[in-house]
């Protein structure tokens, strides 16, 4: 895999600065704590990590509200220091990807300060602003995915200013050239820097309607997904004019055209449609938009085989020459290890789940703790720090439960995090699956994980191949990788029962060995050939 292309088929290890490392003592996880762990991430055999945001910040969405894109907030540390993070992990052969979130901005930024101060002034069209209706209430029906009207009143304007998240992260105005220029600036500024790639939280925000039309009402049937349900009336809405705009394409293609300039850096974009599977495929197409996307439909609770053989194939129906991103967990949604596993969660399971993820056709995002199967922690109301919790408690308890700080040392004081207090509480079920456990376990998750990434590496098919799905009932997801010659059968026992699948007319030239999984066995009776699979077993043969 040549420099410029690392990230086909690349595992990205994503890392929430907050909780992975405290390394001066405040509770909350820091840059120096990233590179201070730089080597355990490389022993995870991983390519890249992607870091949530360090930016300078009030914090009001934990770094997803930027009052300053060119500025660490002290709370993380240093432009030196992440000028080290960059020095270090590239030493370590570590790609790094940054989080780049350019649809809104906090209201604290200098840029809306002086955009809300009056409608003639140098930024005045930099943020989406509208005038009242006739009896003074919002433009629109537009809502806010955090709750409530997506339209707050500014009263020096005497217009409403839109926002898609917190009425503090106002959205910008990308129908303004100005807004686009400066955000490419600000990209360029962290490319000059040395990073390898931006992950574009949001990116199908950036954009609005400018007749400002309502949104169509959702029928109740439909109004599930991306963790939405009917707690938080955004799921009331088709949700086609407040963002995914026809317009956010050409955006794409200008930031793509930038991006070029920098051999080997790579675009994620996040996205967040109606259709994210077309939407996907749509910013991904062709050589000039973005280089991968993910969305959010592994992010869900639903979990059978059928259903990702289906998600997968309607996506790769699709997305032509473009590349998907696949992703089971990040920072925003229930640990997986809880949200598919439920009860039945066990080492063997989590160890199947991660090699699914790192089977399929793409790349993969791997958030922070999947590789010691963190559990979903238990946060009680008055710990909770996430606004969309607090809002919605407890229908919706927030993202505070996957957001946790790391076990490191099951014998030490906040399980080695923290020499304090941690900004979250350390989950007491996390202890026993702390790193330094795991490390002394040879059959531990931890170890699985590393070992399997280790074995991916040597096998092209599985970083670069296509990918065809058989049938193999309700229980077993099964498909063949192709690349060339060569042609490997892949099968995973979604359940803890023992399955058959009947191989037919697929020859199987060899089973293929050493990735350290529970593995299925060839077995001939009858005239017929199968392959055994124990419960949540896996499955790797070649295929002649």
């Amino acid at each position: 895999m040549s420099q410029v292309t690392w990230w086909r088929g690349g595992v990205i290890y994503q890392v929430y600065p907050r909780s992975l490392m405290d390394s001066n003592g405040d509770g909350v996880g820091d840059l120096q704590g990233i590179i201070a762990k730089l080597d355990y991430i490389a022993s995870l055999n991983v390519d890249a990590i992607w870091i949530s945001p360090f930016f300078k910040s009030p914090m009001k969405d934990f770094g997803y509200d930027i009052s300053d894109y060119l500025e660490i907030d002290p709370l993380f540390g240093t432009m030196a220091d992440f000028e080290q993070l960059i020095e270090q992990a590239h030493l370590r052969n570590i790609k790094v990807v940054i989080d780049q979130v350019l649809s809104h901005t906090s209201d604290q930024h200098a840029w809306f300060e002086q955009s809300r101060q009056s409608r003639d002034n140098d930024k005045a069209d930099w943020y989406v602003w509208a005038d009242p209706k006739d009896d003074g209430s919002a433009p629109n029906n537009w809502l806010a995915i955090f709750g409530g009207c997506a339209w707050e009143w500014e009263p020096r304007r005497q217009q409403y200013y839109l926002h898609n998240f917190l009425k503090s992260q106002p959205d910008l105005n990308f129908h303004c050239p100005q807004v686009r220029q400066a955000v490419l600036n600000n990209v360029e500024f962290w490319l000059k820097k040395g990073v390898d790639g931006f992950r574009l939280d949001a990116i199908t925000f950036c954009y609005h309607d400018e007749q400002l039309r309502d949104n169509p009402a959702k029928p109740k049937d439909q109004r599930q997904g991306r963790g939405f349900s009917e707690d938080n009336p955004y799921a009331y809405q088709y949700h086609y004019y407040n963002n995914t705009r026809p317009q956010t394409v050409g955006f794409i293609e200008e930031l793509r055209a930038l991006i070029n300039r920098y051999p080997g850096a790579v675009t994620l974009g996040e996205v967040s449609s109606e259709d994210s599977l077309a939407t996907m495929a749509e910013y991904t197409q062709g050589d000039d938009r973005l280089h991968m996307a993910y969305s959010f439909e592994l992010l869900t609770d639903d979990f059978s085989a059928a259903y990702i053989r289906q998600t997968v194939e309607e996506l790769e129906a699709s997305i032509g020459d473009g590349w998907p991103c696949w992703a089971i967990g990040n920072h925003d949604v229930q640990r997986v290890a809880t949200r598919w596993g439920k009860e039945q969660a066990n080492p063997t399971m989590i160890k199947m789940l991660n090699a699914m993820l790192f089977s399929l056709r793409g790349s993969v995002c791997s958030y922070q703790g999947e590789e010691l199967g963190l559990t979903e922690a238990v946060i009680d109301f008055e710990q909770l720090q996430d606004p969309f919790g607090i809002a919605f408690w407890p229908m919706f308890k927030g993202r505070d439960g996957c957001r946790t700080p790391m076990p490191w040392i099951q014998s030490a004081d906040n399980a080695g995090f923290s020499h304090t207090q941690p900004w979250l509480p350390i989950a007491p079920e996390h202890i026993n699956s702390a790193v330094d456990v795991q490390e002394a376990d040879s059959h531990s998750i931890l170890n699985s994980y590393r070992h399997f990434l280790a074995w991916r590496k040597q096998q092209d098919v599985l970083i670069e191949g296509d990918i065809n799905f058989i049938d193999a009932g309700q229980n077993v997801l099964a498909f063949i990788r192709t690349l060339g010659a060569q042609r490997m059968l892949v099968l995973f026992n979604f359940t803890a029962q023992q399955c058959r699948f009947d191989l037919g007319q697929l020859n199987v030239t060899d089973i293929v060995q050493g990735h350290g999984l529970e593995s299925g066995h060839v077995e001939s009776q009858g005239g017929s050939t199968s392959v055994i699979l124990p419960g949540y077993a896996s499955f790797y043969g070649k295929v002649g």
